[in-house]
């Protein structure tokens, strides 16, 4: 028996090592064998397939895979105050990876687990930045790092007030969430980009957008 194949890991998933086998969505992609190489509470994969080239050769190709699920993000904004509401929080990779601290500035995000985008990034907002969420407008899907995560994020924004800071946010204590709430004129969020103060992907990417087609376009 072994965990994540034909006995339940912790999460309670078998088949960990059939993801795959029933793609027909590429002809020119074969995929012949998955090998289950870690399965903690994410999955790493080492997947062999059939790849037919634009020439008519068929070659055998391998990549490891990591699959932490799909997850949501939401910029929170007040356009008539110009403000934006951000987290801060300790993100363990990207301070072993050279940031001076590892406390990033980031929009409220978070994991689907087995929740809709819209009612996944609801859940993120109260629990991180204390926000009770009315209309949200879904703004893209991206996958995030396609070259070796399987991970696609769903991008929201929806305005906020003090009448719907409705908690104190900060995170689940019971998880190890210690977060920071940071809310910032909409043009110093902007300069942090510049600076660096900024680093974090989805983040720079929605007020980019906001900038551009959203609540401060123009």
């Amino acid at each position: 028996m072994t965990v994540g194949v034909d006995e339940p890991d912790q999460r309670g998933r078998i088949g960990l090592d059939r993801v795959g086998l029933d793609l027909t969505g590429n002809p020119r992609v074969r995929v012949t064998a998955v090998e289950l190489v870690a399965s903690g509470w994410h999955v790493l994969r080492r997947t062999t397939f059939d790849y037919l080239d634009a020439n008519g050769a068929v070659s055998s190709q391998q990549r490891e895979t990591y699959d932490r699920g799909n997850g949501a993000t939401i910029l929170l904004y007040d356009a008539a105050r110009r403000t934006v509401l951000l987290s801060r929080q300790f993100r363990f990779p990207a301070y072993v990876n050279g940031h001076p601290d590892g406390m990033l500035i980031e929009t409220a995000a978070g994991l689907l687990d087995d929740d809709d985008p819209a009612t996944a990034i609801r859940r993120e907002a109260g629990e991180e930045l204390g926000v009770d969420v009315g209309e949200l407008q879904h703004v893209f899907d991206v996958f995030m790092s396609p070259g070796s995560v399987t991970e696609k994020v769903h991008f929201f924004a929806a305005p906020y007030s003090d009448a719907s800071r409705t908690s104190g946010g900060g995170g689940v204590a019971e998880e190890g969430e210690e977060i920071d709430i940071l809310e910032l004129q909409f043009d110093e969020a902007l300069g942090m980009i510049d600076d660096g103060r900024i680093a974090d992907a989805k983040t720079i990417m929605l007020l980019q957008w906001a900038a551009l087609r959203g609540p401060f376009a123009g």
